[in-house]
């Protein structure tokens, strides 16, 4: 969030900036911004703050920073500012950070963008992670508006993480006497065993300003906000454990990867099990008791909580469109169709890249 201020606000201001510490409280960064560096700085919002001098401290520490100022160096800015004895209730200097690169434009919120949801459409597999990457560029060169895409497909398949080894992974052997298509995605993460309709998968591609300053640990959650209230309308509370997967009192049911692009793009993509054939995916998984040793379950097979038992045998495509209408109700998104063009561009993107086995046995 960045804006000039208006007269009302005080003329003196050039720049303005709001973070809501999730669980804490409101951060508001008021600067004047000239030649480049903040020139005056006024940090203020329902917090608590003692001493009250403390304050003077945290906008000193401010002043002549230089307007493109990092995450990381405003933090210790802060941090470095502030009197020995001062104590933050409710906020602290990442909060300040965030408050200030609002103001300065480097970091955006959900609000100020506008959100686009591409419904599923079923396409090969190699398609949809060559779409992944398609889109999440097309993102970071402004060429289109942050994305919520539902994945669809239709043969089985396994998808692995881009730095796991194949032969670990998956037995080729066995994918290959059930038919089911290896490809590498672009992001980390553990491999997904995909049969057509046995979980639900979606992508989202969004600029890397909206998790400006941000950790990995917590981009996750903070990404994935929207769809633990989507699955808590089908009855289904779930929790994030750390780092990636998404979990319930009756098991894991999903888990998300990321992928940061140098050119400001940011992919988050998230896989929860709908109604997976375990002992299928056992034969072609390579799933180790080391993978499983900090899950404290006996067998692999447990692993696998089907979203379908869950949430009361509710149907696939009915869950897909809770998710995308508690998408559109919390961030004003809406339904678009993806243009000839891009899907020309990810279509030839998964002929060289993603079907390559090169590619595919990379890490082999």
């Amino acid at each position: 969030m960045s804006n000039i201020v208006n007269s009302n606000r005080g003329p003196a201001f050039t720049h303005h900036g709001e973070y809501k510490v999730p669980g804490g409280k409101l951060v508001v960064a008021d600067l004047v911004v000239d030649g480049g560096r903040i020139e005056q700085a006024m940090i203020n919002g329902d917090f608590f703050l003692e001493p009250d001098e403390a304050l003077a401290d945290i906008n000193h520490a401010l002043t002549g920073l230089a307007a493109d100022v990092s995450h990381s160096k405003l933090v210790k800015a802060v941090e470095a500012g502030l009197r020995e004895d001062a104590v933050m209730f409710g906020f602290d200097a990442h909060a300040v950070a965030t408050a200030v690169r609002r103001a300065l434009g480097h970091s955006t919120t959900w609000a100020d963008h506008e959100w686009e949801i591409l419904e599923p459409v079923a396409y090969p597999i190699s398609w949809n992670t060559a779409l992944d990457e398609v889109l999440t560029r097309q993102v970071a060169a402004g060429k289109r508006k942050p994305t919520l895409r539902l994945w669809e497909w239709n043969e089985p398949a396994v998808v692995i993480g881009s730095f796991q080894s194949l032969s670990n992974e998956v037995d080729v052997e066995a994918a290959e006497r059930h038919g089911v298509t290896v490809v590498r995605r672009i992001s980390g993460g553990g491999a997904m065993f995909m049969e057509s309709g046995n979980c639900v998968t979606y992508s989202l591609t969004v600029p890397a300003t909206l998790v400006d300053g941000m950790s990995f640990a917590d981009s996750y959650p903070f990404l994935d906000a929207w769809v633990m209230e989507a699955l808590s309308e089908l009855g289904v509370e779930a929790r994030y454990v750390p780092l990636n997967d998404i979990a319930t009192e009756q098991g894991k049911i999903g888990g998300a990867a990321q992928k940061r692009l140098a050119g400001g793009g940011l992919l988050h993509h998230v896989t929860m099990s709908y109604d997976i054939d375990a002992e299928k995916m056992m034969e072609v998984l390579r799933i180790g008791r080391e993978k499983i040793s900090d899950k404290g379950i006996a067998s692999a097979k447990k692993r696998v909580d089907p979203l379908k038992r869950q949430t009361g045998n509710t149907a696939r495509e009915d869950i897909l469109e809770v998710m995308m209408s508690a998408f559109e109700r919390k961030y004003g998104a809406r339904r678009v169709h993806l243009d000839e063009e891009t899907l020309a561009e990810a279509r030839n993107l998964a002929e060289k890249k993603f079907q390559d086995p090169e590619w595919t046995a990379r890490l082999p």
